[in-house]
């Protein structure tokens, strides 16, 4: 009810902006003036407002969508080796699956935590990264093999242990969320500075006992801390997949409050909307789904970055239902190209990484050399 409310309050006021607009406007915005609740009914004032915008959506989403469905057929069917329709065939076809099950996992979590950690940072170049996740990811792995040797991989691998980096992940940031945004002085700048520190210094924590580490057990480790989609343990997808469908579902729903969110403070309390609360909240949806991918597959910084980026620049529009998609399939297509081309020309399927920091890399690059500043 509260959402509809504020819906029909943005809509109003901006029919009020096309009635005040005195100079020269398009015919949509002429009949507003008339008529304010065609206006509304148009949606000449809604995410998407003619008819060209529309059909571009619908081609931009359809073009993925096409492309996402030809390389998963390529990665379950190329370069196969075995007669088609042997028991061997579809035995290396559903091995390849299980790859493409954890792209998808992968694409959904950094899409919709990243368009949403972006939204409530009111910061497009940065990422959830910047909270101190892979660090402390890698502070784990680092001080397992530190002090048990190159025994203690395996004592990271299983369910139970998954379960306790996730929970680890997660209550950081709940912990420093909670600290940060609930204080009298608590603000987001000071948030994301404090998640910068912390971050730094589990990275030169890790570093140091890097240094004191036997060089085979050095080897395991860095095997380890390179995002990998073959790091990935199936075995942790019947707990994955469920719980990243209901958080990205819950964020799907919250769509229209991050829409009013991107206005800024003082539009949300004017709106009626708990700022801080909303904050929060999705704060800690997007650390769940960060925690989700990066203990599943390890590191993957600019991915996220990344799909974002071109999903605002090809969506054009502030709605995040119609964002959210774009960005998933964007994150599939990047993952499953990646993963395609270096398996059958590079023979290392799992290290997309090296493609999509490259790509990510210089697309920030790009970025910050067009807005002129961070």
């Amino acid at each position: 009810m509260a959402e509809a409310v504020q819906e029909r309050i943005i809509i109003e006021q901006a029919c009020e902006v096309h009635r005040a607009d005195t100079s020269p406007a398009p015919l949509a915005c002429q009949s507003c003036r008339a008529n304010p609740k065609r206006c509304a009914r148009s949606g000449c004032s809604g995410p998407i407002v003619t008819k060209r915008q529309r059909v571009r959506y619908v081609a931009i989403v359809s073009a993925l969508t096409v492309m996402a469905l030809a390389l998963a057929f390529a990665v379950l069917t190329y370069d196969n080796g075995m007669p088609f329709g042997s028991e061997g065939y579809w035995r290396i076809v559903s091995m390849r699956a299980d790859s493409l099950i954890v792209m998808v996992v992968v694409a959904a979590c950094q899409a919709f935590a990243t368009v949403s950690f972006q939204t409530v940072t009111a910061n497009r170049i940065i990422t959830p990264s910047i909270m101190g996740f892979e660090s402390l990811y890698i502070a784990i792995q680092t001080a397992v093999v530190f002090v048990f040797g190159a025994a203690g991989v395996t004592m990271v691998a299983g369910t139970g242990q998954f379960v306790l980096q996730v929970l680890l992940m997660v209550g950081f940031a709940g912990a420093l969320y909670g600290w940060l945004l609930s204080g009298r002085f608590g603000n987001m700048h000071i948030m994301l500075l404090v998640g910068v520190v912390i971050g730094g210094g589990l990275g030169a924590l890790s570093t140091f006992m890097q240094r004191l580490l036997d060089p085979n057990e050095f080897d395991v480790l860095t095997a380890r801390l390179f995002g990998n989609l073959s790091n990935a343990d199936t075995d942790n997808l019947p707990l994955v997949i469920p719980t990243v469908i209901v958080v990205s579902t819950i964020l799907w729903f919250r769509a229209r409050r991050l829409n009013v969110l991107a206005l800024g403070r003082d539009v949300c309390s004017n709106l009626g909307m708990n700022h801080r609360r909303e904050t929060m909240i999705i704060l800690l949806l997007v650390s769940i789904l960060m925690a989700m991918t990066t203990s599943l597959v390890g590191p993957m910084t600019f991915l996220g970055f990344l799909i974002a980026t071109l999903a605002y620049s090809l969506t054009d529009t502030y709605d995040h239902r119609l964002i959210y998609p774009v960005a998933f399939l964007l994150g599939f297509v990047v993952l499953s190209g990646a993963y395609f081309i270096l398996r059958n020309f590079f023979y290392a399927g799992g290290a997309v990484t090296v493609i999509i920091e490259l790509i990510g890399g210089l697309v920030f690059l790009v970025v910050i050399m067009r807005k002129g500043r961070l």
